[in-house]
């Protein structure tokens, strides 16, 4: 079988090149310039800015599934003017741009990598009124969530699972959406790298007292989740939303990372409400919602529609994300 993966020299889009490659699968790797990181067997076809019309025609030739990862990321603080066309260039457009075109070139299945951002940004006590299609309260979010997200991020995701779920009612190629919360593992970029680098040097943090809860999905996870939905049947035209079913609070996530280094954790149990006004005098109210607040998946449906389980456990990951910080630092 012959895949397509997009956004292939990016966190998981890299990963999972080189995981597909090693089960057997024929990979065709979409890069903005040919890498040195993949063995010969992964072909390189180079691609250009999403935000523009691409030709992918000699891209999908002889290809079964596209695996679409690329995506304009999100950006904290975005300061461009009018950031929700610019998403909706690369995420929405650009998506159903390379979904018409697999389409009309016979490909059998089409998986969007998309985002629990289109379910919303918090759940619990805190969470806004959202309807679920066979109602009743839950502490989580399911595929079932009906919501319109205001993120610019989240709604050019949502946009472009719109439009992917009507193509596939005009065209009958199936259609995969999965949506992962925080994807973390070794390479990770962002927050959590300066939380790893926090926790390295030990650096006291007023964090040992936030009691939320947080879903979070390990690289290797995910990658085997996606590879799980390459073939299975019964994945097609699904919405799945994924993770290591360990939630963790912030304060919790903070301990198990110090520990993967061999470290002791050194967080001070000042109360959330002091911190959280105390961002919100500064302007960080979005960085508190992030590090106090909840935001929880319910991945069942992934273990009991395609009996999938998680590979790794939160504590595997973190320790190979330990191990790839430390021998980075030392080149």
């Amino acid at each position: 079988m012959k895949v397509l993966i997009t956004g292939a020299t990016g966190f998981v889009g890299k990963a999972l090149c080189i995981k597909a490659n090693d089960t057997g699968v024929e990979v065709t790797a979409a890069v903005r310039e040919v890498v040195q990181v993949f063995s010969k067997q992964i072909q390189q076809v180079k691609i250009t800015d999403l935000s523009k019309k691409v030709e992918w025609e000699s891209a999908l030739k002889g290809v079964s599934v596209v695996v679409h990862v690329a995506a304009r990321a999100h950006i904290m603080n975005d300061s461009m003017e009018n950031s929700l066309s610019e998403f909706r260039k690369v995420n929405t457009e650009g998506s159903l741009n390379l979904a018409r075109q697999a389409a009309d070139a016979g490909v059998k299945r089409f998986i969007f990598i998309s985002s629990v951002k289109v379910n919303g940004e918090i759940t619990g006590r805190n969470a806004p009124m959202r309807s679920d299609k066979k109602g009743g309260a839950r502490d989580c979010f399911n595929e079932n969530d009906v919501f319109i997200p205001t993120d610019p991020y989240g709604l050019s995701k949502y946009e472009a699972e719109r439009g992917l779920l009507a193509l596939t009612k005009e065209t009958g190629m199936e259609v995969v959406i999965i949506r992962p919360p925080l994807v973390y593992g070794p390479g990770v970029r962002a927050n959590f790298a300066s939380m790893l680098k926090w926790a390295k040097r030990g650096v006291p943090l007023p964090l040992g007292a936030v009691h939320n809860q947080r879903s979070l999905v390990a690289l290797d996870n995910l990658i085997n989740f996606i590879i799980h939905c390459i073939a299975h049947p019964k994945a097609a035209n699904e919405v799945f939303l994924i993770s290591d079913g360990e939630d963790v609070s912030t304060t919790e996530l903070l301990q198990k990372v110090a520990k993967a280094f061999g470290k002791k954790s050194r967080l001070i149990p000042v109360p959330v409400y002091l911190l959280t006004l105390v961002a919100k005098l500064i302007g960080k109210s979005d960085v508190a919602s992030r590090l106090f607040g909840s935001l929880q998946v319910d991945s069942t449906k992934a273990r009991e529609l395609l009996g999938w389980k998680p590979v790794i456990t939160m504590d595997e990951e973190l320790k190979e994300v330990a191990s790839a910080y430390l021998a980075k630092q030392k080149i």
